[in-house]
């Protein structure tokens, strides 16, 4: 039985497919089409399908549309209706959009969202259609909405490694909600609450990164390495912004930023100190609500284990904090947190419910994107008429490589789901270099505040940083180890933290013998690992998109499969 899961409402659209039981495929669609999260997340954007991410799905499971036995949407149009007090059936009438006291723009949004089956099947590209085409007769899905929230809490808990677990996500908008909460135990999930818009965490934080300059519904992650810059001058104001309520309820008051800080930052401006300011003040006074509101989910449900998932749960500062607050003896959070994930959810809430409530699925790993055999990328290089070579042992000669300060594109297996490269389609630089930051960010063209991440052998973890532990899927910050900063000082942020990806043979083989290999070469078993793009581009998908990507930016190498390219030095 295959359960196809689709995430399109906002942004970050994206695509899953379940087979009884088991994800073996899930991609964004901004991967295929090259649009930085594949669309804005406007109300004029809804009828936008993730049409290359499911026929990537499609293609590989070796099926057709039709062939799909489940459809699960991850928003549910009847929510947001009777949010403004009406209960109207489906499909909608224009009559009924009148008469909803809806805002201008939301009768559009929900025409696009209750026909999205009809669009699924009519508005496929055309050089997608051969797996598309069958299906306007021959289908035979159930079609299923399923609420937003819903969505991101069971792509938390149903892929994590705990049989019982309290369940928190944190996100910017659904159907009516910003905050939910729940408890998975026996096999069974119960809500226990949820907080209703317009009071968001996700949407405060999105207020702050359109006044600072950035682009809201994009930029967040750069408020929060901006923040470790900065004083919190302003946490009494954030506190009367936003306030923690009892039983996990919280109040967003207007924020008035210019009001309270004075004119917002034109994008591309200098940064003052005003802007650190306020990036740290908003930070740590998100910190302080969630530990509040994950305190009461512990007391509530008595839980030991913590699964979160959201755009929020991006925050791998917060996340961090959280960790070692103590509330919970283990943490778990969806890779794909944001709403990339809910297409994983939904897909997975649908597939638990038809079987019964039976679980056969872990997340151990996100690589469920596409992979290319050396034969296709050898034909990608042949085409561009480029000189390479083939390689006796990839993990030592780009070990070699980045032993001498070379900085390489990596491009290796399946991609990864998800924002973060996490060693298939990276680029990788040696850490023990303090300039290695900033050849990095202009190599990527990124603002230089931004950090860049370490990549570390799991069982290494602890000796370089700081209580260090299992971490896979870099969501957590951990201190640099003072004995090791002066080793790496390219991956030890200005607060002395790193959010860290540790590896394990079993997530990656190649990946996990490359770091051995640098490691016996320096004595460093840790590498720099950023994602494999330029600015503005998303993560590379393809053997083009890769050779496109290093001869259009400074990288010195591409190792791509068993292939090297490099440059001549200037």
């Amino acid at each position: 039985m295959y359960t196809l899961g689709i995430n399109a409402a906002y942004h970050d659209t994206s695509a899953c497919l379940v087979r009884d039981g088991r994800v073996i495929a899930a991609a964004e669609d901004e991967r295929f089409t090259r649009i930085k999260h594949g669309k804005r997340p406007l109300p004029f954007t809804a009828w936008e399908l993730p049409y290359h991410a499911i026929d990537y799905c499609l293609a590989h499971a070796g099926i057709e549309l039709a062939d799909i036995d489940r459809v699960a949407y991850s928003y549910d149009p009847r929510l947001l209706l009777e949010s403004h007090g009406e209960s109207i059936s489906l499909p909608l009438e224009p009559s009924a959009h009148r008469h909803a006291g809806l805002a201008p723009w939301e009768p559009l949004f929900l025409s696009y969202i209750v026909n999205a089956e009809r669009q699924l099947v009519n508005g496929v590209p055309h050089r997608l259609r051969a797996r598309f085409r069958r299906a306007k007769t021959d289908r035979r899905w159930h079609w299923h909405f399923v609420e937003h929230h819903l969505c991101h809490e069971a792509s938390a808990f149903l892929a994590s490694p705990f049989d019982e677990a309290a369940v928190m996500t944190l996100d910017g908008r659904g159907e009516r909600t910003a905050t939910s909460y729940g408890h998975y135990a026996g096999g069974e999930y119960r809500r226990l609450g949820q907080v209703p818009l317009p009071h968001s965490l996700g949407l405060l934080y999105e207020e702050v990164t359109d006044y600072l300059g950035f682009l809201r519904s994009s930029d967040e992650y750069k408020v929060m390495a901006l923040a470790s810059y900065g004083e919190p001058r302003h946490a009494a104001a954030f506190r009367d912004i936003l306030r923690a309520g009892p039983a996990g309820a919280y109040e967003v008051r207007e924020p008035r930023l210019v009001e309270r800080f004075g004119a917002p930052r034109p994008p591309g401006a200098p940064l003052e100190r005003r802007h650190f300011d306020v990036a740290r003040s908003l930070q740590l006074v998100l910190e302080e609500t969630v530990l509040e509101l994950a305190g009461w989910l512990r007391r509530e449900t008595g839980a030991e284990n913590l699964c979160l998932a959201g755009g929020v749960a991006l925050n791998c500062v917060m996340n961090a904090k959280l960790r070692d607050s103590g509330l919970f003896r283990r943490i778990w959070v969806q890779p794909a947190a944001g709403d990339a994930g809910t297409a994983l959810g939904a897909a997975l809430w649908i597939d638990w419910r038809h079987n019964g409530g039976t679980r056969g699925y872990r997340m151990d790993d996100v690589y469920l994107g596409p992979e290319f055999s050396p034969a296709e990328i050898e034909s990608s290089l042949r085409r561009g008429k480029l000189l390479y070579r083939r390689m006796d042992d990839v993990a030592e000669e780009c070990a070699a490589l980045l032993a001498a300060d070379k900085i390489v594109g990596w491009f290796q297996g399946r991609m990864e789901f998800g924002p973060r490269a996490l060693g298939a389609r990276s680029i990788l630089a040696s850490p023990i270099s303090p300039d290695m930051q900033r050849r990095l960010n202009d190599i990527k063209d990124r603002e230089d505040f931004r950090p860049v991440a370490p990549a570390v052998l799991e069982e290494d973890v602890a000796e370089w940083f700081v209580n260090g532990e299992r971490s896979p899927f870099m969501l957590f910050v951990f201190d640099v180890a003072a004995d090791k900063a002066d080793r790496i000082p390219a991956v030890r942020h200005v607060d002395g933290t790193a959010r860290v990806q540790t590896v394990s043979r079993a997530q990656h083989p190649l990946y996990y013998d490359l770091l051995k290999a640098f490691r016996r070469r320096t004595g460093v078993p840790v590498l720099v690992n950023t994602s494999l793009n330029t600015r503005g581009r998303p993560i590379v998908c393809t053997p083009h998109d890769a050779i496109e990507c290093f001869w259009t930016s400074p990288l010195d190498a591409l190792v791509i499969g068993p292939w090297l390219l490099e440059k001549e030095a200037a």
